[in-house]
């Protein structure tokens, strides 16, 4: 049984996740800064505590627990992301940066303070999203967070080129519209074609065994334009 820390997990893919993975028998850090909703569910392979990926002292608690806890981490999801929907010259540079402190920083903060607890059979997976795909149909008012997961799919290629000799494999993963709260916020009365937990199948499945076939890829997982 695998050690797996997801970030984003009260809610929506994170959520259903967690879920699926402790039913299997693994053992989940589940990481949001609302964790209520993981707790109630009171499962005996799931551990949490509230958590900004963008909090330094967040960070630092994580980093405890990791050394008290957990010696070693299996799988590592970057889930966690932040969403805004507004016209361009509407959007503050706090604005702005609040998405890539989450999006970008906060990815690679916990990626770097994970990596040395993760063997070299280990995988991290990093949620991205079809609009950060260069050359996909791309949609007004998603200036930040659309080139903020672009940053992310850079990022991943280059870490994997920066560790291909030692470990652990990484990979990004393009996600279309999936029917999320987060999608319902940014985008009222749309309805995507894939539920939270279809992906979250997808991406449990993809986590434990996709890093014996791919490394620094970015896969597009969407059967949808958007």
């Amino acid at each position: 049984m695998a050690n797996i820390i997801i970030t984003g997990s009260s809610r929506g893919i994170g959520f259903e996740m967690a879920k699926l993975f402790a039913d299997e028998g693994h053992q989940v850090l589940a990481l949001s800064r609302n964790e209520k909703p993981i707790a109630s569910l009171s499962h005996k392979n799931i551990t949490c505590f509230p958590f900004d990926i963008s909090n330094k002292s967040d960070l630092e608690k994580l980093e405890e627990f990791l050394n008290d806890s957990w010696k070693t981490v299996d799988v590592l999801i970057n889930n966690a992301g932040k969403l805004l929907n507004k016209p361009f010259l509407e959007t503050s540079s706090e604005e702005f940066e609040a998405v890539y402190k989450v999006n970008v920083f906060g990815v690679a903060a916990i990626t770097r303070l994970v990596l040395p607890k993760i063997a070299k059979a280990g995988h991290v997976v990093t949620i991205s999203s079809m609009g950060g795909v260069q050359g996909s149909m791309k949609f007004p008012g998603l200036s930040a967070y659309s080139s903020s997961k672009g940053a992310v799919i850079t990022m991943t290629e280059l870490w994997a080129e920066e560790f291909k000799e030692t470990g652990p494999s990484f990979n990004v993963l393009a996600l279309g519209a999936v029917q999320t709260e987060m999608l319902e916020e940014a985008f009222p009365g749309y309805q995507a074609p894939t539920t939270a937990l279809e992906m979250a199948e997808y991406i449990k499945d993809f986590a434990l065994t996709g890093y014996k076939i791919y490394n620094g890829k970015l896969l597009q997982v969407s059967s949808s334009t958007p």
